[in-house]
Formats: C-alpha cells, structure tokens, sequence
C-alpha cells in the first residue's frame, strides 16, 4: 500500500475527504440515533459522541464515505477523531473504544473497497484526533507546572485506537489536528510501539501521515510551537506527509504551508475549513472559493494532497478534485536540512556547519548551580524558573536541565520543572537538553517535552545491550543523544582511547540502530586541569585532539562538553575561571567543538582578556610548563576585588532642557513638565512666543511618541500619559497665548471633529481616539456622547474641519450613522467620513453607509488605525492611491456580500417553529424563586465585586493584548511585548480601584425581579401573581425571534399548554458616580485617569451582574444551590442558566428594555435610565432576563427573512418599517 500510494503521489495531486462532522450535523441527529440499540440503558446523555454512530449508525456513516468517495475523494477518515478512551470517558465508552474504532475502520474499508471496483484504488486513512487533554498546557492557571494527563495514559489511550484502526483495516494512520505537539509524540511513540508487536509486525511499513493545526496567524500552534518547530519535534517518525488542517481557511493557511513545505522532504497534506468560521460558528465558504483557494496552492506547487475539514461536504470535494487535476505535484526538497542538527523548543534550532559556537546554559544543574540547587530543594520553582530565563536571556540556545541530588526525587522533579519551563515562552522557545545519570530521570524528562530535545546522556558503560537499549528508547522519543567517552573499562582520559570508544559508539548507533547521525553528539570528556598531578596537565590538549580526529572521522556528529569541569580546581576564583573557558573554548571551537554546556553571557571575549592573565591560560590548557598552575593561582590572589558604579536615576536633569521636555514626554514623566516649560518660554531669545514652545520643544516629543506608538514600540497606556504631561505643559503656556493674543493655533496636521452619535452613552473608545490623533498634531474637537447630526455637521463646517469621525457602540447607532452619511450628502460636504466603534464592521460600512454619501467613507478598526487612516487622507501625495485602493476594496465586499445573499437560504417562520427545541416539561426541574416581584440593591459593596471582575476587557479597551500563551488576564502579565505596561496599568487600575472604594466615589445600584412566566408561541407571557389557571392577560409579554437553526428565548420557558408553572427573572445594575469623576479628571485635564475611571466602572458593571446572578442562583432563585465555581469558571459561563440581553444576539431588538424597564421600574428604583436609541445611563450598566433551565444556552439569532419581520411586528403591534429599523443589523 505504501508503494502504490507514494508511486500515485508522485504522479498527481490526491484528494482526502471533507468534514465528518458537517455532514454528521446535517443528519439532525436525536439522543435515540446516538444510543441504537445497543446503549438504550447508557446513563449518560451519548448525543454528540459522533464516533460511536459507526456502532449504533453505521449506515449513515458508509453514505457519508461514499458521497465523499463519489465526490472524487482518494482517502476517506475514519470516523475515530475521538476515539480514544480519554475522549470516550466523557460518554462513559471506554470500554467500547477497540469496539468503536474496528467498526469505524471496517464501514471506511467496506466504502473504500465498494468504490474503488466501481473506479480506481481508494484509501483509508485511520483518523486518530488529539484527545481533549494537552501534556503541554496546565488546566489550571494557579499551577503551570499541573498535566491533568501523562505521556503513558496517553500511549496506552492511542495504542488501543491504533490496534481497533489497523484490525479494522486502515491503510493509513493519521495523527490529526495537532494543537499540542507532545500529544501527537505520544500518538506517534504509541503507533510504533504497537507496530513492534509480533501481530503487527506485518504492517511495519504502514504509511503515516501528520498534520498540525495553526491556530491563527501568528503561525503557531495552540502550544505554541511555530510550524518549523512542529516539522522538527515530529519527522523523527518519518511520516509519508506531512501537512496542515482545521483552525484556518485555504488563505488563511497558505504562508504556513509554504513553510512547512519548504522545511520537510515528506509529501505535504492540506485540508483546510471553508474559510473562517462566522460569528455564529458556521462556514460560509462555497464549494467554488475553497477550490479556487486550493488550485492556487496547486499551482503553486505547494501540495501533495488536499481535501477539507470543518464546514467542507461533497460539493467541496468534487470541486477541489476538479480544480486541482490539472496541476502537478509538489516535488519534494531532497533532503532540505543536510548535514544539519535539527532541534526544537517552541522555535527551531538549525545546527548546520556554518553556525556558531552554541551556548548550552548550565545554570539549571543542582549539581553545578548551588544557588539553583537551593531553590529547588526549597520547592521555590517560579524563583528557579527566572535562573532558567536568565540562561535564556544571557544568550543560551539551549537549556541543560540536571536535577541528581540525593535529597531530591529526580522522577517527579524533572517532569515538574520542565512543565513549568513550558508555561513560560520566553524559556520554552529554545531547546532542552534533558541531563541525568539515572536514565529514568532522562525518561521522565523525555516525556514533557513537546519539541525535539536533546538526551545528556549515555555511554557503553554498562556495555552494549544497555547502550542499545537506552539508544532505542531514545531514538523512539525522537531526541537527539549525547554520548560520553566511557565504555566497560572506564572514563577515557587519552586522545586514543577518546576516539576509539566515540568510534565503536558511532558504528552501533548508525549501523544498528538507524540513527541518524546529525542527531549524535560526542561528549569525549572536558576533563579538569590544574590539580598539581602531574597525569593531569595534558587533559585539555587531548580532548582537543580527539574533537579534531571524531570530527574528521565521523561525518555528522556534533562534539559538546562540560566546560565547568576544566576549571574546577579554581573554583571560587570566577574571573579565572571564565578566562580559562574562554581560552579553551578558542581552540577547541577551532578544533571542530560545536556547543557546550557553558554559563550563558559570562565568558569574556578572547580578545579582551588582559595579556598577562590570558599567557597563564594559554600555559595551563597547552601544559607549557610545570608552574603554569601555582602562577595562575598567584595571579588571581593579586587582582581580586573590583566593581560597578551605580548610574543616577534622575541624570537626565543635568540635559539641555528640550532633551528634558521630550524626556518628559516621552517616558510620561508630569514632574517636572511645567518647570522645564517655562524655562523655555522664558527663553525669548529662543523662543519670542508661547506657541514656539509648542510649536518646537513639546511637538517635537509627541512626534517621537507618534513614531513610536506607530511602530509598536509604545503602547497606548504610555500614549495616554504622554498626553497628559502635553496637557499639563499647553495648560500652563494657554493664559501666556492668550496674553499675546494668539489664543489659538493653526498649526496643526489637520482638524477632526468626533463624536459619539445621537442615542449613544458610550465613548471609552472614541476618547482613546482623541488621545492618539492628539499626541500626532491633529487638532481634534470632541463633541461627546449623544451628538445629534446637526451639531455634528455644524461644528465640522464652522471649524473648517478636515475630518469627521463617528462611534457608537449600540445597533441602533448604525442607523444614526447612516442619517449622518445621507445628511453630509444633502449638504454637499466633501470632507470623509471615517466610521467605529464596538457594533460597526467594515461590511456594514461599504454596504450600508457608504453608499449614501459620495465621499470618502471608511471603517477604521481601532485607535492605531486611525492615524495613518487620517495621514493617507490628508497627504495629497498618497490620497488619491490610497482612495483608490478603499474603492475597490469597498466594492469586493459590497459584491461579495450581495453574492452571499443569493445563495442565503432561509425556512419560512412555520417550518423553523416546527423544527424548535423540544424539552420534556414534567421531568423538567422548576425551582420556585424566594419572592415575586422586585427587590432593589443600594449601594452594594464594591469590595465584594472585585474578585469578580474579568480583566481581559479591561486590557483590550488600553489596546494591550498578549500573544499566546500570554493572552489573558494574568498570563500577559508574562508577556514580553506588552506584559510591563499591561502589569504597570493594571497596579494603577488596583490604586484607582482603592481610591474609589476608600472616598465612596462609585455607588453599584442594581434591581432584581422574579414573575411567573409561561411561554406562548415564541413570545414569553409574565403574570403578576402566581395562580392556576394563568391569567388571560399577562403583566407583560417579551417577544422573541427565531434563528434559522431554530432555537428561541421561549424555548426554555414552560408552554402555558403544558399546565408547568414556570418563572422568569429579570435584573439591571449599574456603576453610579464615574461621569462626574470622569468630568473632574478631564477638567485638571488627565485623559488618562478619566479613561481609567470609566474602563473600571464597566468593570464593576459587568462585576455586579456576575455577583447578582450567583446571587440568584444560588440563594434568591435557588436551582443551583449548591454551585461553587471559581471567578474564571464564572467568565466562562460553566454554570446553570443564562442572562440574555435585548441588543444583543439571542434577542438582537433593543426595544424590548422597555418592557423590562416598565416591570422592573428600573428608572425609579435605581435612577438608570434609557436614551431615545435604548441607550442605558448610565453607561456602565448591564441589564438581562434569567432563564434558570438546565437546558438554556446562549444562541445569536443571526439573519432572518421578510416573514418572521413581518410575524414579529404583527406580534409587536408595530409598523414593519419601525422593527426593520431596529433589526437592520440581521436583514
């Protein structure tokens, strides 16, 4: 099989299957289908548990294989992405897991076998998926170091899978959807070690296919590990191909193919998703674009195989098989990385013949670090973690990891160590070298590593079965091995005794093993000079003796060595000792040594060593004569001592005061702003008038504060305050401009009149925008919240204004950004339009606004856009190129949205309500809430709030985001481009916060309510009082809409048929006193500060109603009184019930607050109003419904056609104009 496919691959490009899932969702399958016959009993829900429909379902699973088989598919997968006994433990399967892969392989082979006598050879392909449990990342925040899985469970979890594929008959194994790569080492070690027992001894040569997954486009995987790294951490299984698939679409995946192919000499895999998932987790992408995609990448040369994964049917894959059978084959690199050791942390490490000298850092040894040592035995691991970032730092290419000491249990310390190294990619990007003399230790070691390590290490010491052993094992974990100079006789001292045993160890290694040789280091013994005995003196000259002959005689290897070993007997004497090292290693690296184990950054370079001290070196390695050991000790008593003088902290006050003003400015410093300001505007000589101060000095800093926001070198908390000692020094120079009568100046880059529409409270962002225009010389006039057009168009005229900008963050702003756009057309303004804010989107701005107004008209994404959107605009040199670029740009998505609308399908309203959830109401559970009616909260402790705050909002509004796998609060803490500001806003955020608490400046109001509530069609009718039979006329009734995929908010209320007494609840709080603080901030003129203040009351918003609706939950409607979960499991909703909100996806029309607001008396209770466009004021507040039913799940309503619109305002008692203007966002 191996030979037929790999003969095809070379003759064409071979098509695999598209998504089992999509199709298996398409079927609209019931708990019944997943259960059959034979797990009627089962005691837990099987629904989902897609794999094991090829036991209770295997007919649909044979049509799926063959529509895909028919469609032009060469490999069809398994239906087996979970099944694995980890996974199946969900379900309660494990014992079924052989059961349910056997039968997944046969119903394929049955499939495979059926289609290809009908046509030519079809494959295949036994899927073993990643599990739902990652060796490489902690579940727990609290404990980096904690695996809720081991290596073994794992192995014994992927061989079972792989015997039930290969009895069942796969023709290939396929490790898949790679997110952690020590996952799919497991997978791959299991599949040889089931392929080494005698029955399957057969199918040795079975071919292997790997393919990763990219998670999005940093070109990394959810682990971290970049594509190259992957390649690397895995080709030591020698798989057939090699590839990509799931996470990206075909244009998101490309660039990361091209690297994969350019990096591998296997045969390279790609089978994308239909594009990027939607916001409501569908694929969009037709059969035509994903085929077009790929034909691209064929023609490219870049695949071998192609097919599809999530979103992709039949109709994908008979048009991919089309439009790739005119284009050849990617062909191979013949052996891209020759002669080159290939290591891998999280980044490759390219040993080749051209690279340098690498540092292998030894500081995480406790045998040679006794500082390191202490930390660990103390258990203080995140303290030894920073010795290992330290290495890094200091240059380290890799990290040795030693951890024999007799006090310690090296098997579970060196696994605990290296797991905590992994929560830390500023360490894990490079490299380990996993080193102990217990090979156990090595093992346990072994077994954490996701990348391509290196084993330090083994010798013929115990002889050669053992050295083979050890070899094997080792070769199967797909490390590289250091070997030592020892063999049955002993350590070798003598060049020739050196040469001889790393010789024989070679021949065993190559010959009998198959290892390849770039993947050898010798270790031929650094041994320690200098002792006083005499047999001694010629260690270094023979070890650099042996490196020269190895490398010559054994094409490949890589020489390493101790380098603390050569000086030991000078231990104490550092400076002598890195002298000695860096001595050594001059000839040594001359001689052919390629790394060694050194302490990063502290060797002196050859060159600098004082030439008196560097002569006593020389003597001593080259043993030039009997007293080089007594004089480099005379020589290290005579210059001990010396030292570093400290730099003052405040030395840039002793500058010319413009350096010190654009010090000021640029390092956000306020202290001494006004002072250095009037120094130079008493300068007149310099300077005759204020504005020259602006002008000059202080716009000179905030230019360099543009260029380095611009070029991410600053980040916008440092912008902001860089903008607040600007304020502070144009506050203090105002009243002397006024004196000279220039009250004002003209001498800007451009004026931009802002702000946020008619309607809308919200401005965190439209402020932020201001702050940035600001600090690049635009003269920016803001006009607040709440501006109706015609201020907005006034002041723009009146101030001559180059720009207008407008934000909002509720759907009923996008109409009123509309009424603006026809407005500015009316007027026959020429001036652009930008367009932001949370609700606005690119699409909705080329197709809904642009259109009304012929100028210029565009969407910018967020603060740092804005600035080079506004240069572009106003720079006569590039306007008119970067108009035309916006045009066509706005046109394709104009195009490509209408095209979306002719394929858009919908099902009228009557054959959605048909489809509906179905709960069966007299086994479901009804809790009874503790009242009914209202119940009002003043002024709620805020110190109860704050550990239910989720700060990852708060981070993204100072535009501050981690890269992974520092992306939430507070892992970016750790990371390294934005963790110091993230970790310097946040601990001003804690100083806010406690002032806030402390002088009672924020008062948290909040209203609950609880009614009986009975469910009629898709409307929800609430009664007053709690009587049987329900009244006629309800209290109030909340309409609701209908998605597509057919769930509504009614859904989870008790029909009022049914005869169940069911309940609803209903809530608002908001955060009190942040306008007036805010106004106190912006009047001293502290943008900052009032951007703080106002990100942090929709913090304690957001706060308080997770606190309240614990508070429902668990005491005041008590169906989850016994929950206890954590402030994270709480931001990620792991709990009963939900707390949908008008205006937003399960119920996108924002009028239905008014209901709310009448029930509730919010306005009376609590103060929080509602603007004309719904609105709440204030701004930071959050408002729902409770639904308590365990079957209640968030859900967007999506788009939906001209007859529920017209069903939903004949319910409403609405004009259909009226509820297509609020619903617009989903038309």
């Amino acid at each position: 099989t191996a030979i037929e496919i790999e003969a095809t691959l070379k003759q064409r490009i071979m098509v695999f299957d598209g998504g089992m899932g999509t199709m298996i969702q398409n079927l609209r399958l019931e708990e019944q289908d997943f259960r059959g016959s034979q797990f009627i009993d089962h005691p837990k829900s099987l629904k989902g548990n897609n794999d094991l429909l090829s036991i209770t379902k295997p007919d649909s699973i044979y049509e799926i294989h063959k529509a895909y088989l028919e469609a032009g598919a060469d490999f069809i997968e398994t239906n087996t992405f979970s099944g694995t006994s980890i996974a199946q433990a969900d379900y309660a399967l494990e014992a079924f897991v052989y059961q349910l892969n056997f039968e997944s392989a046969r119903i394929a082979k049955k499939a495979a076998v059926d289609v290809t006598n009908a046509t030519v050879k079809r494959y295949v392909a036994g899927s073993i998926g990643p599990t739902n449990k990652t060796l490489s990342v902690s579940p727990s925040v609290e404990r980096p170091e904690y695996r809720n899985i081991t290596f073994d469970e794992l192995v014994v979890a992927y061989s079972e899978q792989t015997r039930g594929l290969l009895d069942g008959g796969s023709d290939v194994l396929l490790v898949e959807t790679i997110f952690d790569t020590a996952n799919a080492k497991a997978a791959l070690f299991a599949i040889q070690e089931v392929l080494d027992e005698e029955k399957y001894s057969p199918l040795r040569g079975i071919p292997i296919f790997v393919s990763g997954t990219i998670v999005d486009k940093s070109g990394r995987t959810l682990s971290g590990q970049t594509g190259e790294a992957f390649v690397i951490s895995v080709s030591h299984a020698k798989p057939m191909c090699l590839g990509l698939n799931c996470a990206l679409g075909a244009v998101e995946m490309r660039p990361f193919i091209e690297v994969i192919g350019n990096f591998t000499d296997a045969y390279v895999i790609c089978y994308p998703n239909a594009g990027l998932p939607n916001t409501f987790g569908g694929y969009d992408e037709t059969p035509a674009t994903t085929a077009k995609y790929l034909a691209e990448f064929a023609a490219s040369g870049l695949v071998n195989i192609v097919g599809g994964c999530c979103g992709t049917t039949p109709e994908h894959i008979k048009a991919i098989a089309d439009a790739v059978r005119p284009h050849k084959p990617r062909t191979p690199p013949n052996n891209p990385h020759k002669g080159c050791l290939l290591l891998s942390g999280l980044e490759p490490a390219v040993i080749s013949s051209i690279t340098n000298f690498v540092n292998i850092g030894e500081r995480c040894n406790v045998a040679g670090s006794r500082r390191f040592a202490r930390l660990v035995q103390n258990g203080k691991y995140e303290a030894a973690l920073d010795v290992a970032r330290s290495q890094v730092e200091m240059g380290a290419q890799i990290l040795d990891i030693n951890m024999d000491e007799g006090m310690l249990d090296g098997k579970s310390v060196m696994p605990k160590f290296i797991n905590l190294i992994g929560s830390e990619p500023d360490v894990s990007k490079v490299p380990l070298c996993v080193d102990s003399s217990n090979f156990d230790i090595v093992v346990a070691g072994l077994k954490c590593t996701q990348g391509k390590c290196i084993v330090n290490s083994i010798s013929l010491k115990e002889g050669e079965e053992d050295f083979i052993n050890k070899a094997k094992l080792i070769k199967r974990f797909g490390a590289a091995v250091v070997v030592m100079a020892f063999d049955e006789d002993g350590q070798a001292t003598s060049s020739e005794d050196k040469v001889r045993i790393c010789t024989r160890s070679f021949r065993v290694l190559v010959d009998q093993i198959g290892f390849e040789p770039n993947d050898i280091i010798f270790d031929p013994n650094i041994l320690t000079i200098g002792t006083g005995m005499e047999e001694h003196n010629e260690y270094a000259i023979n070890f650099i003796a042996a490196t020269r002959i190895i490398k010559k005689n054994l094409p490949g290897c890589r020489i390493s060595g101790g380098l603390s070993n050569l000086s030991f007997s000078f231990r104490g004497m550092e400076r002598i000792r890195e002298a000695m090292h860096s001595v050594f290693l001059y000839h040594a690296i001359s001689a052919g040594m390629d790394m060694g184990i050194v302490n990063a950054g502290n060797l002196p370079v050859y060159d600098d060593i004082p030439k008196d001290l560097l002569k006593y070196c020389e003597d001593l390695i080259w043993n030039k004569n009997a007293e080089a050991t007594e004089t480099l000790l005379k020589y290290a008593q005579e210059h001990s001592g010396g030292g570093n003088k400290a730099v003052e902290s405040e030395e840039w006050r002793s500058w010319e005061v413009e350096d010190r003003l654009q010090h000021s400015l640029v390092k956000g410093i306020d202290k001494y702003v006004i002072e250095d300001t009037k120094e130079c505007q008493e300068n007149t000589e310099k300077y005759p008038r204020a504005l020259n101060v602006i002008e000059r000095p202080l716009m000179k800093g905030m230019s360099i504060v543009g260029d380095l926001f611009g070029a991410g070198k600053m980040f916008l908390p440092q912008v902001i305050k860089s903008a607040r000692v600007m304020k502070k020094a144009v506050g203090y120079l105002i009243p002397i401009m006024e004196e000279e009568k220039r009250a004002s100046f003209n001498r800007f880059a451009g004026t931009v009149v802002i702000a946020t529409v008619k309607g809308d409270v919200h401005d965190i962002g439209k402020n932020i925008v201001a702050v940035v225009l600001g600090c690049n010389n635009y003269r920016v006039i803001d006009l607040g919240v709440m501006t109706p057009c015609e201020k907005i168009l006034q002041t723009a005229v009146e101030n001559n204004a180059d720009i207008i900008g407008l934000s909002g963050l509720i759907t009923p702003s996008l109409s009123e950004m509309i009424h603006v756009a026809k407005e500015m057309e009316r007027l026959e303004m020429k001036i652009p339009l930008l367009i932001g804010g949370a609700t606005t989107s690119r699409t909705h701005t080329a197709v809904k606004i642009s259109p009304r107004y012929s100028q210029p008209t565009i969407h910018v994404l967020d603060a740092s856009k804005s600035v080079v959107v506004i240069s572009s605009l106003l720079n006569e040199d590039v306007r008119m190129e970067y108009l035309e670029d916006i045009r066509e740009e706005y046109e394709d998505v104009r195009t490509d949205h209408y095209d979306s609308l002719l394929e858009r399908k919908f099902l009228t309203i009557a054959d959605a309500r048909s489809k509906k959830l179905s709960i069966d109401w007299t086994s479901s559970p009804i809790t009874e809430p503790k009242f009914i009616g209202n119940k009002v909260f003043h002024d709620f402790n805020i110190e109860k709030l704050v550990p239910y705050i989720d700060w990852k909002p708060f981070f993204d509004v100072w535009q501050l985001r981690g890269k992974y796998p520092n992306r939430g609060y507070p892992k970016i803490f750790k990371d390294k481009t934005v963790g110091e500001e993230a970790l310097r806003v946040f601990n001003d955020a804690q100083n806010m916060l406690q002032k806030i608490v402390d002088d009672g400046l924020y008062t948290m109001e909040g209203v609950v309510s609880f009614y009986p509530a009975n469910s009629v069609g898709d409307d929800i009718h609430v009664y007053a009082e709690d009587v049987t039979p329900r009244p006629t006329t309800p209290l109030a009734v909340f309409y609701g809409l209908r998605q597509q995929p057919y769930y509504c908010l009614s859904d989870f209320i008790a029909p009022r048929v049914s005869g169940v007494h069911d309940y609803i609840g209903l809530f608002a709080v908001s955060c009190c006193g942040a306008q007036q603080l805010c106004a106190q901030f912006e009047r001293n003129l502290d943008d900052y500060s009032s951007i703080m203040a106002k990100a942090l009351a929709d913090r304690l918003a957001e706060a308080f109603a997770e606190a309240m609706h614990e508070i429902v939950r668990t005491t005041l409607w008590p169906y989850s009184s016994s929950e206890s979960l954590e402030a994270g499991d709480l931001h990620k909703i792991k709990y009963q019930g939900i707390r949908p909100a008008p205006g937003y996806p399960s119920q996108p029309d924002h009028t239905e607050k008014l209901t709310m607001w009448e029930v509730m008396g919010v306005s009376e209770s609590i103060g929080t109003k509602l603007t004309e466009s719904l609105a709440m004021d204030p701004p930071a507040s959050v408002s729902g419904l409770y639904f308590a039913n365990e079957n209640a799940k968030y859900f967007a309503v999506g788009k939906i056609d001209e007859d529920q619109v017209s069903d939903y305002a004949a319910r409403k008692g609405c004009s259909k104009s009226e509820i297509e203007e609020w619903l617009s966002p989903i038309l």
